[in-house]
């Protein structure tokens, strides 16, 4: 009997040695970041109203991603858009900044393509006739709008924007066990040219 219950463990253990090696290869693929046309935000364009500064940007998404959604994996990406007063010496100085998430959700089955987003408390969800409309909104920024800046006359300030897609949730045994394995899809960003606050919009 105990002769019985050795020989199982350890089949066991050979099967699981033998698999280690296939596993490791299987997760290394499915999360490695796409080779080719990587994502990148292609636009950034602001301008200076009042108090207020009214950002425009646009995301473009690798292959990869394009090929996920169409397959009917959901992916989520935070944005981040911030206004810095640009430092020499010391660090940049954060002047004020808006976060918000769009989460793409895909059925080609069902043909059924919902755009979900997060800002704050606020949550807006819409509903697409295909694929690309939803890419094509959940990309976008368009007249965002952070308010009440008063920027000083001597000082030199950019916008910057950052965009990252989550990497999907995976079990915590295998995410401890290959700790290696990126937790992001994508991490990009883009700065704006330095620029000064339009004197006729200072407030003194």
């Amino acid at each position: 009997m105990n002769k019985s219950i050795t020989m199982k463990r350890d089949t066991a253990i050979w099967l699981v040695r033998k698999a280690v090696p296939f596993v490791i290869f299987a997760l290394t693929v499915l999360y490695m970041p796409a080779l080719g046309c990587a994502s990148d935000i292609t636009t950034l364009s602001f301008r200076q109203t009042n108090q207020d500064i009214i950002v425009n940007a646009s995301l473009q998404l690798d292959e990869k991603t394009i090929d996920d959604l169409n397959t009917g994996l959901s992916k989520e990406i935070v944005f981040n858009i911030e206004l810095f007063r640009y430092r020499k010496i010391w660090s940049n100085e954060f002047i004020a900044g808006k976060s918000f998430v769009r989460l793409l959700q895909s059925n080609p089955i069902k043909r059924e393509y919902v755009g979900t987003s997060i800002d704050g408390k606020a949550k807006t969800v819409k509903r697409f006739k295909d694929i690309n409309s939803m890419i094509a909104w959940g990309v976008n920024i368009e007249e965002l709008t952070l308010t009440n800046i008063t920027l000083e006359d001597d000082g030199d300030y950019f916008v910057k924007i950052s965009a990252e897609a989550r990497m999907q949730a995976i079990p915590a045994v295998i995410g401890y066990i290959f700790f290696f394995l990126p937790t992001k899809e994508f991490s990009v960003s883009r700065e704006s040219s330095l620029f000064k606050a339009s004197p006729s919009k200072v407030t003194k």
